[in-house]
C-alpha cells in the first residue's frame, strides 16, 4: 500500500519544483502532501496544506505575517504551526515520511519539524545549503538524512529534475523499508551504555559482562550528539536501563565544551524511572584543543595533556567542577527510579590515572563532596580502589545495574 509523505517547502519560490517532487513521489506509488510554508507572496500552484492554515493554527492572520518585516519571528510562527500540523497528521496515521526541499531557511524549518517526530519516521532534508556550520544544527539528535544538492533550486532543467527525482527516490525508498515506528521495540532487557575513547576499556568490560548476563547492549558515543539521541530514544520508551560511563555532556554544555550535549541531558532516564548507574568519566576533564571555546582559560592551569594536533585535554577549574556537581545533583534529585554512582579513586578516565599531569584526586574529591552536599535524597555512592579503565570499575557498574534490574523483576 502507498504511504503518505509530507513535503515541506515554500510554494511562492519553489512551487514548480515542489510540484515535480510530488509527482515523482506519486509515480512511485505513494501520496505526497504538500505543506506550504511560504512567508510572502503567492503561488499559482495550490498546496494540499496552505500557509493560511499553518498561520491559523498559531492564531495568526497569514496576510499580516506576509507584511511583517520581522522575518525571524514569522519563521518561528510558521515552524511552530508546521510542527503542530505534522503531529496532527501523525496522530491520524497520515504521515509515514517527511521531506523538506529548499534553501537554508527551509532546511532549518524542516529540521525543527522533524525533531518533534518519533525515531523511525523517515526524514530527509534536500538543500543546496548543506554547509558544515548548518548541518550540525539541523541534525541535532534526530535521525535526519541530508541530501546535498549541488545546484540552486531554480528552473526545471535536466539537472534539477534529476536531483529532485533522486530526492523522491530516497524518501520513498526509506518509507518502503521503514517499520511502523509504533511497533519498533528492543528485546528485553536492553541496556544503553555511553562511552568515549577515554573510557574504551571500561566500556568493553561493561558490554561483555552485561552480555554474559543476558542483557542486550546498545553503546552510544558521548560526543554531544549520540548521547542526546540516546536520551530521545529513552524518552520514546526504548531501553530498560542505562550505564552512563560518560554523563559529561551536561557539564560540557554548561561550559561550552566540544562534547557539549544540552541542558536536558540525563533527564529522560530519570523521568521514565529506569535504573541508572553512572561513572564520573570526564566530569573533571574538558577539551583544550584549538577548536575549544575560551581555550586560554583551560590552558592557564598548566594541567594539559596533548592528544594530537586537534585535541588536548585539560582539567576543569575547581569552580566549574563545583557548578557541575550542583547540576548533576539536580538531575539525580529529579530521578524517579533507582540510581547509583560508582566512583573510581584512581582516575576517572584513561587520561588522569596516577602519574598523569591530569591526576588530581583532591580536586576530584571536592566534586564528590559538593555533589553529596546538594543531594536531597539518600543516594548510594560506591567507591572503587581502581581507575575507570580497570576491570574492577566495570564489574562494580554491572553488578550495580544487575542488582537494580533483578529487584525490578521481583
Amino acid at each position: 500500500m502507498g504511504k503518505k509523505i509530507v513535503v515541506l517547502g515554500t510554494m511562492n519560490t519553489k512551487g514548480e519544483q515542489l510540484q515535480f517532487l510530488k509527482e515523482e513521489i506519486a509515480s512511485r506509488g505513494h501520496e505526497a502532501l504538500l505543506m506550504d510554508l511560504s512567508m510572502g507572496g503567492h503561488s499559482d500552484i495550490e498546496a494540499d496544506i496552505a500557509p493560511q492554515e499553518i498561520a491559523q493554527l498559531m492564531g495568526r492572520n497569514f496576510e499580516e505575517l506576509t507584511s511583517s518585516k520581522d522575518r525571524a519571528a514569522v519563521t518561528d510562527i510558521m515552524s511552530s504551526g508546521a510542527i503542530q500540523k505534522a503531529l496532527e497528521l501523525l496522530s491520524r496515521d497520515c504521515l509515514h515520511g517527511i521531506v523538506a526541499l529548499g534553501g537554508s531557511t527551509m532546511a532549518l524549518m524542516g529540521s525543527q519539524v522533524m525533531s518533534k517526530l518519533p525515531f523511525g519516521i523517515p526524514k530527509v532534508i534536500a538543500t543546496p545549503a548543506a554547509m558544515p556550520v548548518y548541518v550540525g544544527t539541523w541534525f541535532g539528535a534526530t535521525d535526519i538524512s541530508v541530501m546535498q544538492l549541488i545546484m540552486e533550486i531554480a528552473g526545471m532543467n535536466d539537472l534539477i529534475k534529476n536531483a529532485i527525482g533522486q530526492v523522491a527516490g530516497a524518501v520513498t525508498g526509506m518509507v518502503e523499508c521503514a517499520l511502523d515506528y509504533k511497533v519498533l521495540k528492543l528485546p528485553y532487557p536492553s541496556i544503553a551504555v555511553t562511552e568515549i575513547g577515554f573510557s574504551d576499556q571500561c566500556a568493553k568490560h561493561v558490554e561483555k559482562l552485561l552480555e554474559t548476563r543476558g542483557y542486550h547492549v546498545f553503546p552510544f558515543h558521548a560526543q554531544g550528539t549520540s548521547d542526546r539521541a540516546m536520551d530521545r530514544l529513552i524518552s520514546q520508551g526504548f531501553f530498560d536501563g542505562v550505564v552512563e560511563i560518560v554523563p559529561a555532556g551536561l557539564i560540557e554544555a554548561r561550559f561550552k565544551g566540544n562534547r557539549a550535549a544540552d541542558m536536558t541531558r540525563l533527564d529522560a532516564a530519570g523521568e521514565r524511572g529506569i535504573p541508572q548507574v553512572w561513572a564520573p568519566c570526564c566530569f573533571n576533564l574538558t577539551g583544550a584543543g584549538p577548536t575549544r571555546f575560551n581555550r586560554e582559560k583551560y590552558l592557564a592551569s598548566g594541567k594539559v595533556l596533548p592528544i594530537d594536533q586537534m585535541r588536548a585535554m585539560a582539567r576543569f577549574p575547581v569552580d566549574e567542577m563545583l557548578v557541575g556537581a550542583q547540576l548533576y545533583a539536580e538531575k539525580i534529585n529529579k530521578a524517579k527510579g533507582p540510581f547509583k554512582l560508582v566512583v573510581p579513586l584512581k582516575g576517572w578516565s584513561s587520561l588522569d590515572g596516577p602519574g598523569s599531569i591530569l591526576h588530581d584526586p583532591d580536586e576530584d574529591r571536592l566534586f564528590i563532596d559538593e555533589l553529596k552536599k546538594n543531594l536531597k535524597n539518600q543516594v548510594e555512592i560506591e567507591e572503587v580502589d581502581a581507575n575507570l579503565e580497570d576491570a574492577a570499575t566495570a564489574l562494580a557498574l554491572v553488578n550495580s545495574l544487575d542488582a537494580m534490574m533483578n529487584v525490578g523483576k521481583s
